[in-house]
């Protein structure tokens, strides 16, 4: 036996006692498990997908795939408002963007939007059978440092998705931040929205109390690992310009902004609640 064979079969007997005892360890093979599926899936329905390229109802079939990924991380979904989403209408979505988790709730989502791209940024396009994967469901992929060439992009792209009834989900703060609020948004889903005369529909995620990235904790058993995904009325543009812009982020920030709050209170006192009631 070699040596390489034996520090192989030594990590294999090991991890449980790292799974059990290490938070680190257990956050980071949470993440590789997570990723490692979404990339083995990718591959399974490439040869699928690539009879209809470019159908943004390939993501249908991925995310019945994917699904069981929140299964193994323990992490349970709540949809609110899910009539909005099933509308066959297209529309911007907006929602707030706390980490690579939250493509998770979207794979709850897509059986319940059936036709909904994701302005996404290029880089995923390099990332192995998922970046291929993901230009085969039509994403529409942008670069984030010119803003310029981002907002044409997008503009683009949604007069062909108004034709189609297709939604297009932009996340409008644009880098990930779970930092327990929603911070600013950029432009450009809203410039697209009232060019295009779409309404705007909010999306919103309680807060991701399970998962603390500067700690390395990705742990279910903080509220069960449960999540809240409201979807607000939708907020209509017809008759806006740009000059309007500024309002409608304002209003639209300020909507999902309480929503984010109150919901995520929500799950905070009753996690309080239950801890009471075993004590």
């Amino acid at each position: 036996m070699s040596l390489t064979e034996l520090l192989v079969i030594l990590l294999f007997l090991l991890m449980p006692i790292l799974y059990e005892h290490s938070h680190v360890f257990r956050y980071y093979f949470k993440f590789f498990t997570y990723y490692g599926v979404i990339m083995i899936t990718s591959v399974i329905v490439i040869p699928v997908m690539i009879w209809k390229p470019r159908n943004v109802e390939n993501l249908i079939l991925a995310s019945y795939l994917c699904r069981n990924i929140s299964d193994l991380l323990g992490l349970k979904w709540e949809l609110r408002g899910g009539s909005y989403l099933s509308k066959n209408e297209p529309y911007v979505i907006v929602a707030n963007h706390q980490s690579s988790i939250d493509i998770l709730g979207m794979f709850e989502l897509w059986p319940v939007m059936k036709k909904c791209t994701v302005v996404a940024k290029k880089e995923l396009l390099y990332a192995g059978p998922f970046g291929l994967a993901a230009w085969l469901c039509g994403l529409v992929f942008i670069d984030r440092l010119n803003s310029e060439a981002s907002r044409l992009a997008i503009n683009k792209s949604i007069n062909q998705l108004r034709e189609n009834k297709i939604k297009m989900w932009v996340f409008p703060e644009g880098t990930r931040k779970n930092t327990g609020e929603i911070h600013a948004f950029k432009k450009g889903a809203f410039h697209a929205a009232i060019s295009a005369q779409l309404p705007i529909l909010p999306v919103v995620f309680t807060r991701f109390y399970f998962l603390r990235s500067e700690q390395c904790v990705l742990d279910r058993v903080i509220l069960s690992g449960r999540i809240v995904i409201t979807v607000l009325p939708p907020i209509q543009t017809s008759g806006l310009n740009l000059e309007n812009m500024p309002q409608l982020m304002k209003t639209t920030h300020t909507t999902m902004s309480h929503v984010f709050d109150t919901t995520s209170k929500e799950l905070m006192a009753e996690l309080m609640k239950d801890r009471s009631m075993d004590l």
